[in-house]
């Protein structure tokens, strides 16, 4: 028998309703957390291995993903399957670990053999599941026990609810350590180097020239054209006595002051007070300010003093949008 076609009506509020049901259960966890959080924060802090993390079916898949998050915000972490742990891997899982197990039920059979390798060498638990009760929940030294709420699934069976509340925690988890931790960009940018992401992040000082084309104020034309054209980036820096930068020559003030042009000096030509980053300063920040005002290079300085040079062509090529 041929089923009639659900509309886009029908599969809008299908969608609006696993939403709402998921959106809801967030929030119910969010306004009661296990009693056990803040213990297993603590936990990981002090910890001296990694973070070991297990589950079958779903759970497991969301236990890839907390191990996946936690070790790219500075816990270092793994993920172990339950039925490889049992034939080898349980190898994988020393006494300076700590083990995080993840079964809705609490009853997962395949989750025994690392339970028991955990109490026998005395390696710290925590567990997640809906069922305080459980055989998991009875075993681990922290229980984080989600609400036992209804799947978002209209037959109230699919790991929709109960996943998306061990997802949450999970991130709960990851950023609370971040923040404990104090981690920062340019540390999350270590394990992120690659993609858009790693681009953001980078700073000036990974993709500046630090070989910085410099002439003195009273120094003649010729001698900033050839300064210019040795740096091959279309701009030198002015600088003072004492080396500070006072000024920028670009090709376009070579043509917009070509007449009598070698009978000055840089300081004649030079767009005074330009705009410069610190080495510390995002690549990204440092294309907004190249966009903003209309140039092409920056100047990076320390103390009033160039140390470097930032391309528009060098933003874009590592991929900053």
């Amino acid at each position: 028998m041929t089923l009639p076609a659900l509309t886009a009506e029908a599969h809008c509020r299908a969608a609006t309703r696993v939403l709402r049901i998921e959106g809801e259960a967030l929030l119910t966890l969010a306004a009661a957390l296990p009693a056990d959080f803040a213990g297993a924060v603590t936990a990981l802090l002090d910890l001296k291995g990694r973070a070991v993390l297990s589950g079958i079916g779903k759970s497991g898949h969301v236990a890839r993903k907390i191990a996946a998050t936690l070790a790219s915000t500075g816990t270092p972490s793994l993920f172990v399957h339950p039925a490889e742990a049992s034939h080898g891997d349980l190898g994988m899982v020393t006494p300076d670990d700590i083990c995080i197990l993840l079964s809705n039920s609490g009853e997962t059979s395949e989750l025994r053999d690392l339970i028991a390798h955990c109490a026998r060498f005395a390696i710290p638990l925590i567990g997640l599941s809906r069922d305080p009760a459980s055989t998991l929940m009875r075993a681990v030294n922290y229980r984080l026990t989600i609400p036992d709420l209804p799947e978002a699934c209209a037959i109230g069976m699919a790991p929709t609810t109960s996943t998306t509340l061990m997802m949450g925690l999970g991130d709960a988890l990851a950023v609370a350590l971040m923040e404990a931790r104090r981690f920062e960009a340019d540390q999350f940018r270590t394990y992120h180097p690659g993609g858009k992401l790693g681009a953001q992040l980078t700073l000036v000082r990974q993709v500046m020239h630090s070989a910085v084309p410099l002439v003195a104020q009273d120094a003649p034309m010729q001698d900033v054209v050839r300064e210019m054209t040795a740096g091959g980036l279309g701009v030198t820096g002015v600088v003072d006595a004492a080396g500070m930068l006072v000024g920028v020559v670009t090709d376009g003030d070579l043509r917009r002051n070509i007449v009598g042009l070698l009978d000055r000096t840089a300081g004649d030509v030079a767009t005074k007070n330009p705009k410069t980053v610190a080495p510390q300063t995002l690549a990204a920040e440092a294309l907004a300010i190249v966009n903003k005002s209309k140039i092409s290079a920056l100047f990076v300085c320390e103390d009033g003093r160039p140390v470097g040079i930032v391309h528009l062509h060098d933003l874009l090529r590592i991929g900053v949008m």
